[in-house]
């Protein structure tokens, strides 16, 4: 018979064998076996003059250390890490550690990552090892549902090390803040997260900070930011982007005075549609669009003029709010045109925590107040991963150096 006619059983065990995958691990093999030799090759080189008394090399290859499978993202690799013997009798002996593969590493860092995204994207300690299976194959080893215990613990500690780490050396153009809520089963009350996003002098967009709140009281946020502060970010941010809480503009004024100040459209799109019916929503989202969507601060006006004569007769609470911060919502106008869509709005922050109250919804059990920010860091933290910088990143210096945009466009004042 044919072997092209053998029709290949499935794998009792649920798991099939992907040659495909095969190959790819047998290569990861060999490359981990390359870059290993070749860090040791640069040890031995580094000692090849040091020789005992007698003549002879202190430091020598030594065989091999046992085989160990290390869990990668296509499976467990099996890795062979070599010895060295130092000749040389004392304490400071010199050995060899691969800075790619640790004494202890059993798990890739893709691996320990993929393990709180389980966790938080709605997968019981109790499925884990079935979902490690299907994804690992049937090797996982070491990846028990008591892992999730420790890394709760290890995630409490990253994030406190986060917090106290050092800013001095950075400089923050933009800032993004909001106050973002969701509720732990263990918390009678929703949890008030108070987030700040910033974007550096280079355009890259991080995590600065990220705390439990009072609310979005105005000491809350005040103490938010003189942490900052503390924490070396002495020079004040060019502008800061939120919705209209009010704490958090009343101490970025105390704290950062010069700062400017953009209202956030899509938080205040909805509060506005909130105050109209239904029926009406979609015509009037359309007219709030012309207006943060013109290409110039004139039209953008005439489209706000447009709005309030049309709705405001009857339906002047919706108009009131959108009045009240009619400046602050246009500000955008003078900064770069290639930095409005990033300005515009602070929903980076609101769609990461969308997560969040996702995994507090399927969490078996109880989640504390506690856990749940810690949960909330990690996430972030893997959503910064795949932030993107600033459009636009030859206009930082010039904003640095105080140069003045009018609609966009970089002014130049006429000679006199």
């Amino acid at each position: 018979m044919s072997e092209t006619t053998i029709t290949q059983l499935p794998d009792p065990s649920g798991y099939s064998s992907d040659p495909f995958t095969d190959v790819l691990r047998d290569g990861a093999r060999k490359l981990i076996e390359q870059a290993i030799h070749a860090e040791l090759a640069t040890l031995m080189a580094a000692f090849s003059e040091t020789k005992l008394e007698d003549g002879r090399a202190r430091v020598v290859r030594h065989g091999h250390l046992p085989e160990r499978e290390v869990m990668t993202g296509i499976g467990p690799v099996p890795v062979k890490v070599p010895r060295v013997r130092d000749r040389e009798p004392g304490d400071d002996r010199i050995t060899f550690t691969p800075s790619i593969l640790p004494r202890y590493l059993r798990k890739a860092k893709s691996v320990e990552e993929l393990l709180p995204w389980l966790y938080l994207k709605g997968v019981s300690t109790g499925d884990f090892t079935e979902a490690l299976e299907a994804l690992l194959g049937p090797n996982a080893k070491g990846l028990s549902p008591k892992t999730i215990t420790r890394l709760k613990a290890d995630w409490w500690q990253d994030y406190d090390a986060w917090q106290k780490r050092d800013l001095g050396a950075r400089r923050f153009l933009y800032i993004w803040a909001d106050g973002v809520y969701f509720k732990p089963r263990m918390a009678e009350e929703k949890q008030c997260v108070l987030v700040v996003v910033g974007a550096d002098e280079y355009g890259r967009k991080e995590l600065l900070a990220m705390t439990d709140g009072v609310r979005e009281s105005t000491q809350s946020w005040r103490e938010v930011l003189l942490d900052l502060k503390r924490r070396g970010l002495k020079q004040d941010p060019k502008l800061a982007i939120g919705d209209g809480a009010l704490g958090f503009w009343t101490a970025l004024r105390e704290v950062f005075a010069t700062t400017r100040e953009q209202r956030c459209w899509v938080h205040k799109t909805m509060n506005v549609l909130n105050a109209m019916p239904k029926s009406l929503q979609a015509k009037a989202k359309g007219h709030l669009h012309d207006i943060w969507q013109a290409g110039t601060k004139a039209k953008a006006n005439a489209a706000f003029d447009f709005f309030n004569e049309t709705y405001g007769v009857k339906w002047d609470k919706a108009v009131a709010k959108l009045v009240k911060d009619r400046e602050a919502l246009l500000t955008f106008y003078d900064y770069p045109a290639e930095h409005w869509k990033h300005i515009r709005t602070s929903n980076p922050i609101e769609s990461t925590f969308a997560t969040v109250r996702h995994r507090t919804k399927r969490t078996k059990g109880c989640l504390s107040r506690k856990t749940g920010l810690a949960m909330a860091f990690k996430l972030m933290m893997s959503a910064q991963k795949k932030w993107r910088k600033l459009d636009g990143q030859n206009r930082l210096p010039e904003i640095i150096q105080g140069v003045e945009f009018r609609d966009g466009l970089r002014h130049v004042q006429a000679a006199a």
